[in-house]
């Protein structure tokens, strides 16, 4: 059981926000992490990086626009990002409002 409300808040310089939900590893071995992020509108995204473990991104609230290996999509509250390993990607808000959401990452370079 994790408290949303008793979850710390790590700030970014861009006024996002972020909340680690939970690190460690399921019986099989691999690795685990889900953390809750929030960006404001307007804000200026991460860097588009390249991930060594997979990623499932539930969007909660917002709208963003999900640039992946040379391709652009828009996906909106109630929507899911599947990122692969190794893909090159990024994440931007681009509605008038907070974009939160939750990502779930499995395997490969996650700490635990």
């Amino acid at each position: 059981m994790f408290s949303f409300g008793s979850l710390p808040v790590r700030t970014g310089a861009n006024g996002s926000e972020g909340r680690d939900v939970l690190h460690g590893a399921v019986v099989t071995g691999e690795p685990v992490a889900l953390h809750e992020s929030m960006q404001p509108a307007g804000a200026k995204p991460n860097p588009e990086h390249r991930i060594e473990h997979t990623e499932v991104i539930c969007v909660r609230e917002g709208t963003l626009e999900f640039d992946h290996d040379g391709r652009t999509e828009r996906v909106d509250a109630g929507g899911v990002i599947f990122v692969a390993k190794g893909t090159m990607h990024t994440l931007r808000n681009v509605g008038d409002g907070a974009a939160a959401y939750f990502v779930f990452a499995i395997g490969g370079d996650i700490n635990t």
